[in-house]
């Protein structure tokens, strides 16, 4: 390489050339012997000014596009991460597809399908087992039942009874009726099926007769019904209502016994029996309950459930009934319940015996 720096014009020529041809490539020992000079061009301010302009206007923009970038990228951070919060409180926002649908807080989860109510029971009186009457089988025997005489005097008679037997009833506020007789054979069955078959030809009115007299069970074969029926166990709890009980007619529930039973006086001593008569007669909405009793004169059975009733009923018998049989009854009968009145049957030249004229 020459050495360009050997002589004083050189040097001279050589800088002058370096400060007009190439401002910016100026030496620092150049550049303290131009600002010695005397004779400084007047431009050179301008120039001055316009090189520190010039500096001052790169320097910003170098630093704005700097500072710039910054701001773009942190702004997109900041974008970023709103969009993020955004899409997670948007309830518009596009979530991932799950095999259930995603419940929305603040409200109860519920069933899309419809509820549905429970179906009430009919009541227990329409849950009984119907067993209609043979009405045709009567006629032809010829039973003594006052719905198919309705002509005769008996069933004038039997309604007449009715009549006053439900007013009396119903001043009272009585509901439960025994009928007894003094002794065997004075019809007591008969006259506890027809009353009960006139009662329940009242309108609006519920009739329920039980057979209690379990030594000669006899209400099945007078309606000619099957001799079903387990009242023992009825009594003591075991069978519900519309297992015992059966409807004969609409308004007109029976509780049969299907064979004598000898311990007759301490079924109805039991106290589940007491309960249990509470409980039918509130279940059925019964108007009048009608208990069929064997004979008070002969057994104990009569005395041992004369306190669940109202009232007694004597049928007397006007061929074998006394007047000493009478007061017995009259006697046994005081202190326990009512007596409601003596109905006589077979009455000496009534001529109530002729069915079917």
């Amino acid at each position: 390489m020459k050495d360009v720096m050997t002589g004083p014009e050189t040097l001279g020529s050589c800088a002058q050339k370096l400060e007009w041809d190439d401002p910016f490539a100026m030496t620092q020992q150049g550049f303290k012997r131009f600002r010695r000079r005397k004779g400084r061009d007047t431009s050179a301010p301008e120039h001055d000014s316009a090189l520190s302009g010039q500096a001052d206007s790169v320097s910003p923009t170098s630093r704005s596009s700097k500072t710039s970038a910054r701001d773009m990228a942190a702004s997109a951070v900041k974008a970023t991460s709103r969009l993020s919060q955004d899409g997670e409180h948007n309830r518009f926002a596009r979530r991932p597809k799950t095999g259930r649908r995603q419940p929305i807080e603040g409200l109860a989860e519920t069933d899309p399908q419809p509820q549905r109510l429970p179906v009430p029971l009919p009541e227990v009186w329409e849950r009984l087992h119907r067993v209609p009457l043979d009405i045709r089988g009567h006629q032809v025997a010829r039973s003594p039942l006052v719905n198919f005489f309705r002509n005769s005097p008996t069933a004038n008679a039997f309604d007449l009874l009715r009549t006053r037997l439900l007013h009396s009833l119903k001043v009272q506020g009585w509901k439960r009726v025994a009928i007894a007789a003094p002794t065997a054979g004075c019809g007591a069955t008969f006259s506890a099926v027809n009353l009960a078959l006139s009662m329940a030809r009242v309108p609006g009115t519920r009739t329920v007769l039980m057979d209690l007299n379990f030594r000669r069970p006899g209400v099945a074969a007078a309606l000619k019904l099957p001799p079903s029926g387990d009242m023992p166990g009825f009594l003591a709890g075991e069978l519900t209502l519309p297992e015992h009980l059966i409807r004969p007619a609409a308004s007109l529930a029976v509780g049969l016994t299907a064979a004598p039973d000898r311990n007759a006086a301490e079924i109805l001593h039991d106290g589940r029996c007491a309960s249990v008569i509470d409980d039918m007669v509130l279940s059925t909405g019964a108007d009048v309950a009608l208990f069929d009793l064997p004979p008070v004169l002969e057994h104990d059975d009569a005395a041992a459930f004369l306190p669940q009733v109202d009232g007694v009923l004597l049928i007397a018998d006007g061929t074998r009934t006394t007047a000493k049989h009478l007061a017995a009854c009259e006697k046994l009968i005081d202190g326990q319940t009512q007596l409601l009145g003596v109905s006589l049957n077979r009455a000496r030249g009534a001529g109530l015996l002729q069915y079917g004229q």
